[in-house]
């Protein structure tokens, strides 16, 4: 059995996204004036993703300690990580009046860069978990001689 068609597998990448989000959430509402000042992103934008990013790790862990995590609310999730990575690549190349530090830039990139590859391996989980072998990349198939 594929590590990807595990029965643990969502589970777990759903653990890792609460997990981050709820360390993002942390440092965002507990440290929001330092952060604001050390990244140049608003003290309010820091606070009011924080705050999303808190209930959403809720979110997450739930679904992360379900038997079955429901297959719609991963594919909302998906959708969600695709759609914040693109707010943090519209906030670097748009602006709206940001100007980040340089330590701001890697803060947001680094966010999207996380989400990207969650929304990945919940792809390749949701994926694996309704077809079975047939879903795992390319790369890691196993093709007989």
């Amino acid at each position: 059995m594929s590590i990807f068609a595990s029965p643990r597998f969502l589970p777990r990448v759903m653990a890792a996204d609460a997990l981050s989000c709820a360390a993002t959430a942390a440092l965002q509402l507990g440290l929001g004036d330092t952060l604001a000042r050390l990244t140049g992103l608003p003290a309010p934008l820091l606070g009011g993703t924080g705050v999303f990013l808190l209930a959403y790790a809720a979110l997450a862990a739930w679904m992360a300690r379900r038997p079955v995590p429901p297959r719609r609310l991963i594919g909302l999730v998906i959708v969600g990580n695709l759609a914040w990575a693109a707010g943090c690549v519209a906030l670097l190349l748009l602006g709206g009046g940001v100007a980040p530090t340089a330590l701001g830039v890697a803060w947001v990139l680094a966010q999207a860069v996380v989400v990207l590859a969650l929304a990945e391996l919940q792809w390749v989980g949701l994926r694996a978990s309704a077809h079975g072998n047939a879903a795992r990349p390319a790369g890691l198939r196993h093709v007989p001689n």
